[in-house]
């Protein structure tokens, strides 16, 4: 009997196979990206002479830097498709569904998206293992049993599966609770000020690791103190996000003396956590930004003094890693910019299409819906790359983050990841204008 409603409830709704593909996109790019990003490092562990430990302490900042975002791309993706399953899931609660029934029929279509955007995701991560073990690391490419993961593939769909399951399960509460206020949209998400609070002692934490590194007493120390402080920075960032936002856009709403300004610090506020979503991945470039900046005026600082052929090797090495986590950042940037804003336009399909209704532009929307991602961007970008400075200044001084080449990297890496962001404010145009173009419009006419 479940399974027949879930194959039911499964089918394309009045918003179309988009609502499916969405998901299952986002869970196929976060599968191949952390495969991807999996196999590449796990290299580095299998080398245990003088300069091991220098390649591992630079593996594990890039992991972090990588895989932290990659999981809260993840936990999107899992929040994808929750509008649709939560009102479906709502009505079948209002007619009578027990809680149990409710609660296995999220589970089962939660996972099932997962794993079909697993599977897929499997499927292109062994399409970029030829590619990837052409990338040379000290002095020869790392080469196919470097890269391929082996059996252990199996544990990302695995864990990709569970990550939307668990967020399925999460978000039943509502539903389970009040149905009628998840159906009718009446509640409105919050965020507490407790989250700034949070967010700022988790930076003060690890501004006082980084200080405290050079006094490490072992290796594995150094690791760890590296993944917790650039880890817990980059997570912290999401909690204290959606506040800032929503504190920003209550001040817009105010003196807003435009209809586009107003709709668009409305929008803001209606979901403070879902317009962060919009701007997160830029969140994480700006963090990027920062440490490829110092990076690179380190690369030049060392390479002014001569060395051996395995410092020389080192240098070209941290060069490529650079390179590599600079375009998955931006490779991860893309996708969650495309698909939020595609999931976005279909959240709101039917305010879209009321606003057409009552007359307004559709230039009006959609410099409306511009703005209530752009305003969001400007701050995120700004605030993201200072918590990364307080971060980074205990481990390479403020000479270094501010030399001009620093300075330098750090504007051409955010001026990108602005540009892809607003590259993909015009790519999603189209869709507003179906959005808007709905059955309720043709039937008026």
């Amino acid at each position: 009997m479940i399974g027949r409603v879930a194959w039911l409830l499964a089918r394309p709704d009045r918003q179309g196979f988009a609502t499916i593909a969405l998901p299952v996109t986002a869970f196929a790019i976060v599968t191949a990206l952390l495969s991807t990003v999996l196999g590449g490092a796990q290299m580095f562990w299998a080398w245990d002479d003088e300069y091991g430990a220098t390649y591992q302490a630079l593996a594990v900042v890039a992991l972090v830097l990588l895989v932290v975002p990659l999981a809260s791309l993840g936990g999107a993706a899992a929040r994808l498709s929750a509008r649709r399953r939560d009102d479906r899931l709502a009505t079948l609660r209002l007619l009578g569904a027990t809680s149990s029934t409710v609660s296995a029929l999220a589970v089962i279509e939660a996972g099932a998206l997962a794993l079909a955007g697993a599977a897929v995701g499997v499927a292109l991560y062994v399409t970029f293992v030829p590619a990837l073990a052409l990338i040379p690391f000290r002095g020869q490419a790392l080469g196919v049993e470097g890269v391929w993961l082996g059996a252990s593939v199996a544990f990302v769909p695995l864990g990709v599966t569970a990550l939307a399951i668990v967020s399925a399960v999460l978000g039943l509460r509502r539903v389970v609770i009040s149905p009628l206020g998840v159906r009718t949209r009446q509640e409105v998400p919050r965020v507490h000020w407790v989250r700034l609070m949070i967010g700022a002692a988790v930076i003060v934490l690890a501004f006082g690791m980084m200080a405290l590194l050079q006094v490490a007493g072992s290796l594995i120390v150094i690791l760890a103190m590296l993944a917790a402080a650039f880890g817990g920075t980059i997570a912290v960032l999401n909690l204290m996000g959606p506040w800032v936002l929503r504190l920003v856009a209550s001040g817009q709403a105010r003196r807003a003396k435009a209809p586009a300004r107003l709709l668009a610090a409305r929008t803001v506020l209606e979901s403070p956590k879902a317009a962060w979503r919009q701007v997160s991945g830029v969140a994480m470039t700006s963090f990027m930004a920062v440490f490829a900046g110092s990076g690179v005026a380190v690369l030049q600082a060392m390479s002014a003094s001569d060395g051996d052929r395995e410092s020389v090797l080192l240098l070209a090495d941290i060069r490529t890693g650079l390179l590599i986590t600079v375009v998955g950042s931006f490779l991860m940037v893309a996708c969650s910019v495309g698909v939020n804003q595609a999931a976005g336009i279909l959240d709101r399909r039917d305010l879209y299409r009321s606003l057409d209704m009552l007359g307004m532009p559709r230039s009006t929307m959609d410099a409306a819906r511009r703005r209530a991602v752009m305003s969001p961007l400007r701050i995120t970008a700004v605030g993201s790359a200072v918590a990364a400075a307080a971060v980074m200044l205990p481990l390479t001084g403020i000479a270094l983050i501010v030399a001009p080449v620093s300075l330098l990297v750090i504007a051409a890496v955010l001026a990108a990841g602005i540009g892809v962001v607003w590259l993909g404010l015009r790519a999603t145009r189209p869709m507003l204008e179906r959005a808007a173009d709905g059955p309720s419009r043709a039937v008026v006419a």
